[in-house]
């Protein structure tokens, strides 16, 4: 995979570890951190869903802005980021770092709606091309000495501008660190806000401005938290110190960076001071923060030590967010196979309980029940089956032969119920499904405004549809049940209609869900449709036929509601279900990447 970081750099193959097996190693174990990072989803609205995106999110962007390319370039240099809270000076001290007030030529002027890179003019090839922000487009600037404009930290940004990186070149600036002058860390616009954790998290040490008033705020301190993570080099850059009370305020200040694991946190206090014209601090005031960063650049064995420290603090900082996102991911596939499970069992209850319908009596009721009793007869026509069962088929089979009619109502009356339990069934396994994925809020997303609770349109046409069919197979058993001559004249004599009313009959002849008087009628219709059946084909045969003519039934029946089930499952997100132990494979990885580096 190529990053973007790799982008139109002039010196990138001189720049590229290609001598270090263990750098190039270190390198593609980092693109697949960050394709897989890219790949992974958490559509679903669970409790800390959100977070884990921006946490996946930002990761990516670390993985771009700063970690592959400073893997890919160790001698780079290192880039000194100042941010810091609204009104805490950031602009007016990079000023001061560089000697001069800076600014861009025409109406853009350095302020925090854009940031701006201070390089050495000997080290633009380094910022020019793509290798670190590469998603922030490149405007070369220009050095004035002019005043600086009245502050505007608090404009809203547009587009443009927070889209694009501003490059000046500056001989006031040491060879070996470019200074990067970002927005407000706590700016009323989100934009600002986000873009100045990208650069903070771009960063191979930071230049922390706060106030005297204002170094407690919560907003700063939780990046400087972020920073003790990283084991980034911090300068923290008390500002606007009013007299008199330099020591107190720094002692407070020492105190709590000491307390949060910043002790090795440089602090230079500035004293409450009135600008020069050219809107300039006193030169010595920023004198001390100037020859820090002049010695960091001057040692490149020190640079070099920093840029190693930062980096193997990020990467394992790295390790927990990744790990963070597989446990997010984890959670997101089992909330939905819980909506899977909720869904799936609905409707498998629901074809069990058709199931249980057609095997305990029940469609010997009503409609069904009467048809079938037109069909056969009356008491009379079950004394003539205890008295001979040659004389009644012969006399049924006579029946059969002039009144077809009655054996297809029958057929009529049995779609007829069998769809009513079907569409019944199918239903109350909506409804079911409904209310179980309103009550998880995954399920409450995925289903929005849309009513789920009753059948789709059409499914009773389907059903009826699926019964007829099933009918029709079971007749074409007959059919293949009576192949033989003898057994054919049989069934021919008897009717094919009469011989599949019959085997229905019997597929739903087992009693145990009637009572009373129902219970001896459907029971003595039961043992005249077997009786005519063995009579034709013989017991085992019959025995056959029902149960598979059952099977049947239940398969379309658990067809038809696999269908209609789809209008839940489709709404789940599709998943790798690799991704999660993927992620904690590479969380492992990278701290044991940091531990040896």
């Amino acid at each position: 995979m190529t990053s973007p970081n790799e982008q139109d750099h002039p010196n990138h193959a001189q720049h590229t570890p290609t001598g270090s097996a263990a750098a190039l190693a270190a390198v593609a174990l980092l693109e697949e951190v960050r394709e897989d990072l890219a790949a992974t989803e958490l559509p679903l609205a669970l409790t800390d869903s959100e977070q884990a995106r921006r946490e996946a999110a930002s990761a990516v962007a670390q993985l771009d802005d700063y970690i592959l390319p400073r893997y890919r370039s160790l001698d780079a240099p290192l880039l000194a980021v100042v941010g810091g809270s609204t009104g805490a000076g950031k602009s007016t001290l990079v000023n001061g770092i560089v000697g001069h007030p800076v600014t861009r030529a025409g109406a853009i002027r350095p302020t925090t709606r854009q940031p701006i890179l201070l390089h050495h003019p000997s080290e633009a090839d380094w910022f020019e091309g793509q290798r670190v922000l590469p998603s922030l487009s490149r405007i070369r600037g220009s050095v004035t000495h002019s005043p600086v404009p009245a502050n505007r930290a608090g404009a809203v940004p547009d587009a443009a501008a927070m889209s694009s990186l501003v490059l000046v070149a500056d001989p006031g600036v040491p060879a070996g660190v470019a200074v990067l002058d970002a927005p407000d860390v706590d700016s009323i616009s989100d934009d600002n806000r986000k873009l100045a954790a990208q650069l903070l998290a771009a960063a191979d040490l930071w230049v922390f401005v706060t106030t005297a008033n204002r170094y407690a705020d919560a907003v700063p301190w939780k990046l400087l938290l972020n920073a003790a993570s990283r084991d980034i080099m911090v300068g923290v850059v008390l500002d606007r110190v009013p007299p008199g009370a330099e020591e107190e305020v720094s002692e407070d200040l020492r105190s709590l960076l000491d307390r949060e694991g910043l002790a090795a946190a440089q602090l230079f206090v500035i004293p409450e001071t009135t600008l020069d014209p050219m809107g300039m601090l006193p030169a010595g005031a920023v004198q001390p923060l100037r020859a820090w960063l002049a010695d960091l650049a001057a040692d490149a064995a020190g640079r070099s030590d920093i840029a190693r420290r930062t980096l193997n603090g990020t990467v394992r900082a790295m390790a927990g967010r990744v790990s963070a996102v597989a446990q997010a991911a984890r959670e997101q596939q089992h909330a939905a196979t819980n909506l899977e499970e909720a869904a799936v069992g609905a409707y498998r209850d629901a074809a069990d309980r058709i199931l249980d319908a057609t095997r305990d009596g029940a469609l010997l009721r009503g409609e069904v029940l009467a048809r079938w009793q037109d069909f056969v007869g009356t008491g009379e026509f079950f004394r003539t089956l205890e008295q001979n069962v040659g004389r009644f088929r012969d006399r049924v089979g006579a029946f059969f032969r002039g009144e077809p009619a009655p054996a297809v109502r029958v057929e009529a009356a049995i779609e007829t119920g069998l769809q009513a339990v079907i569409v019944d069934e199918a239903a109350n396994a909506a409804e079911d499904t409904d209310q179980r994925w309103r009550n998880d809020p995954a399920g409450r997303q995925l289903l929005g405004t849309d009513d789920l609770s009753g059948t789709t349109p059409g499914f009773e046409d389907r059903a009826a549809a699926e019964i007829r069919v099933w009918q029709e197979a079971l007749m074409d058993m007959i059919r293949t049940e009576g192949q033989g001559k003898r057994t054919q004249a049989r069934w021919l004599s008897f009717g094919i209609n009469g011989l599949g009313a019959a085997l229905m009959i019997v597929v739903f002849s087992m009693t145990a869900g009637l009572t009373g008087l129902e219970v001896g009628v459907a029971g003595g219709t039961a043992v005249v449709g077997q009786r005519l059946l063995e009579a034709v084909f013989g017991e085992d045969a019959v025995r056959r036929m029902a149960e598979k003519a059952r099977e049947d039934l239940h398969t379309r029946c658990l067809v038809l509601l696999q269908e209609e089930r789809r209008k839940f499952l489709s709404r789940l997100p599709e998943y790798d279900g690799s991704i999660p132990d993927t992620l904690a494979a590479h969380a492992a990885a990278l701290v044991r990447l940091a531990d040896n580096a």
